[in-house]
């Protein structure tokens, strides 16, 4: 199998309880826990990272779809929230609304939806994940 990134994503925490420090191909951001859970929101929790990336992946995928078909949106956004619910077994339920501008045609937001749910992100988490978990 080939790698997705070039280059590998590298957390590490010291003892400062629940900040995250998270080293990616260009830099560095900050991961904690709101204060209400106990941390000092210094950054955004591992659920807001995760939505963060769907978020990105929907609206880069949407924009070069838009614009190969020479639609005029300057401006869309996304909205995204997730709950969970016990069943026999843990379900996740991810909401995402995409809003547009006044004025885009029903078919063009229609199809735009069907788009939305290609994006690579979508993709990987709508499928069966497989986490391996080793020491080094």
């Amino acid at each position: 199998m080939k790698k997705l990134l070039e280059n590998d994503i590298i957390g590490s925490i010291s003892t400062q309880l629940y900040r995250c420090t998270i080293q990616w191909r260009n830099g560095q951001l900050v991961m904690d826990e709101p204060e209400s859970l106990g941390g000092q929101d210094l950054g955004p929790d591992p659920y807001t990272t995760l939505l963060a990336s769907l978020a990105g992946c929907t609206l880069s995928t949407l924009r070069m779809y838009i614009d190969r078909k020479g639609w005029d949106i300057p401006v869309f956004a996304v909205t995204l929230n997730m709950e969970q619910e016990q069943t026999p077994e843990l379900v996740t339920h991810i909401s995402r609304t995409l809003t547009f501008p006044e004025g885009v045609d029903a078919a063009i937001q229609q199809r735009l939806l069907v788009i939305a749910e290609k994006c690579p992100v979508s993709k990987i988490l709508e499928n069966k994940i497989v986490i391996r978990t080793q020491n080094q």
